[in-house]
């Protein structure tokens, strides 16, 4: 089951995109609640659909939710076809990657997405009868209006509208498209060798929402083990104090150093928590923090 909802309130935070039906998302505890909950509307009133509107995924298993911050429908069906590398910073594609792939749901990457393509991905057809084409151009229109978006309308029907869409698998070997693969496989092996990350459930997870920082802290537990991920959509340096279960956590992964193209971090390498703990956070930081059995208390 796609979560479309997951995919709009990150999207919200990362472009402050409001059009159409974003307009229904915009804070950090929308996010919280597509970790915790599923979907964000479950019954609730949408201001873009002026009415009550979605149902709960509370009781499906994380597996059976499938999450991303790119898809051929997101970037098709916007009429100039960007991807999120054009909509947003290099630290909020970091961002963005370490809160879809480190979350315990089904992870999906949109073609290229782990190297930061920026062809677009533009919505094409081939139809060989005329009134369908029409029926095509004409509804496209019309969602463009919802959105109010400007600018040229190319045509689906055009094989050029297909040929500019093909990616270049060749970036993926210069400078920042390489650091961001090596960024992406690096979270892809925390995801499959982490004891508490490898499993894909909601169970012993928690999401927090601090609003005014900005932040969103995503804890999860296997065991005596955890995790905390703590997540900085702020375009600005920031303070963040986040609650965190007493004793020593170790620094597994922080999108800010010069390794994964940052500029620089000030999160040490271990931290000691007494049940809280103040991080000095980047800008659209992703930090994976990690507790073994032996460190609590």
């Amino acid at each position: 089951q796609w979560n479309d909802d997951f995919h709009h309130a990150l999207h919200v935070l990362l472009t402050g995109e409001r059009q159409g039906y974003y307009r229904d998302f915009g804070t950090v505890e929308d996010l919280a609640r597509a970790f915790t909950e599923g979907f964000v509307y479950a019954g609730r009133y949408s201001a873009y659909r002026d009415r009550r509107h979605g149902n709960s995924s509370r009781d499906l298993a994380a597996r059976q939710l499938v999450v991303f911050s790119q898809n051929h429908d997101q970037v098709g069906n916007r009429m100039g076809a960007e991807r999120l590398p054009l909509l947003a910073s290099f630290e909020s594609l970091k961002l963005a990657a370490g809160v879809v792939l480190l979350s315990p749901f089904v992870p999906l990457l949109f073609m290229g997405e782990e190297y930061g393509e920026t062809a677009p991905f533009l919505y094409f057809i081939s139809h060989s009868d005329p009134e369908l084409v029409e029926a095509v151009r004409k509804g496209r229109m019309e969602e463009f209006a919802a959105f109010r978006w400007e600018g040229e309308v190319l045509d689906p029907q055009d094989e050029e509208t297909f040929r500019r869409s093909r990616i270049d698998y060749a970036l993926r070997e210069t400078g920042r498209h390489r650091t961001l693969l090596e960024y992406t496989r690096e979270l892809l092996r925390l995801r499959r060798e982490h004891p508490v990350l490898s499993r894909g459930t909601r169970k012993g997870m928690n999401a927090v929402a601090l609003e005014r920082e900005k932040s969103l802290l995503v804890t999860r537990m296997h065991g005596d083990d955890r995790t905390a991920a703590v997540c900085h959509f702020g375009e600005k340096p920031a303070s963040v104090t986040v609650p965190l279960f007493a004793g020593r956590w170790q620094t597994l992964l922080d999108s800010s150093v010069p390794r994964w193209g940052g500029g620089g971090s000030a999160v040490p390498e271990e931290i000691r928590s007494g049940g809280t703990a103040t991080l000095s956070l980047g800008p659209r930081a992703f930090v994976l923090l990690s507790q073994r059995g032996e460190d609590s208390g």
